[in-house]
């Protein structure tokens, strides 16, 4: 005779609490992954922001044009542009305004041209008139400096800045703008470039030379044709010796400045010449 034998109900009991055990866990599981709306999400993450880093260096976080109004419909906005615009234009979308006006019929092609956007602006916008020499253009992609001289009547010519130059608008043919120069003679550390303009406003720098007079004007706002304060005679002299100044202001905002700084007498009414900008 055979006999079979049953298990005993204690394993049949402990078999059964595992297979739902088993089942609880893989529903717990599918719910953690399954959104409620019943499909698979996707994790997103946050755009990165970047800045630009530090005359000319680029501002951080500046964005050149016209902001918009919340809520309204308009045009795309002005692309970033990282500098304090100086001259011929005060904003990006200033600069796309002529860009739109030229490309029918080449109104004042000039704006292409680095060395002559530096030449007009050393001469009409800043009243410097004997420095009338591009003695070099340098275009490296989107920026440029310019050096811009004088005949010093020995033959030879002299440097008087190097102004630095960057593209500004959108797409093909943008124009060249001033933002600022490249500073080693003479140089301008105050106020600091893209700052707010005060009143009154506090400039200095360096200069190296002997029996130096220095000139501080202050240009730009709705009438740049006349400077919106202006000190001259400021004695100084040495090796990269400090000077400083203190300008009272008549400004009309909002607007972006051009403090301007230059020396001469020796052979030139301007020899030597700094820019900076600013904003109010």
């Amino acid at each position: 005779m055979t006999y079979t034998t049953s298990p005993p109900r204690r394993f049949s009991a402990i078999a059964a609490i595992l297979v739902v055990a088993a089942l609880t866990i893989a529903v717990v599981a599918l719910a953690l992954i399954v959104p409620h709306n019943g499909s698979v999400g996707t994790a997103t993450t946050a755009p990165s922001t970047t800045s630009l880093g530090p005359v000319s260096a680029p501002l951080s976080g500046t964005t050149a044009g016209t902001p918009g109004t919340p809520g309204a419909t308009s045009a795309p906005a002005a692309p970033h542009f990282g500098y304090q615009p100086l001259w011929p234009f005060t904003s990006v979308t200033q600069a796309r305004a002529w860009q739109q006006e030229a490309n029918p019929g080449g109104h004042q092609p000039w704006h292409l041209d680095a060395g002559l956007v530096t030449q007009m602006f050393t001469q009409q916008y800043l009243g410097y008139p004997n420095v009338d020499k591009i003695l070099r253009t340098d275009v490296r992609g989107d920026q440029s400096w310019v050096s811009v001289g004088f005949d010093n009547g020995e033959g030879s010519t002299t440097t008087a800045a190097v102004v630095h130059l960057v593209r500004i608008g959108a797409g093909a043919d943008r124009p060249w703008e001033v933002v600022g120069t490249e500073d080693t003679t003479l140089s301008l550390t105050t106020p600091g470039y893209g700052s707010a303009m005060t009143s009154p406003l506090t400039a200095g720098g360096t200069v190296t030379g002997v029996d130096e007079s220095l000139r501080v004007q202050v240009r730009g706002g709705p009438s740049p044709q006349q400077p919106v304060g202006e000190v001259s005679g400021i004695p100084a002299g040495g090796t990269n010796a400090p000077w400083s100044v203190t300008i009272p202001l008549h400004p009309i905002c909002p607007g972006t400045f051009t403090v301007a700084v230059s020396t001469g007498g020796h052979v030139a009414r301007v020899e030597h010449f700094a820019v900076t900008g600013v904003h109010c």
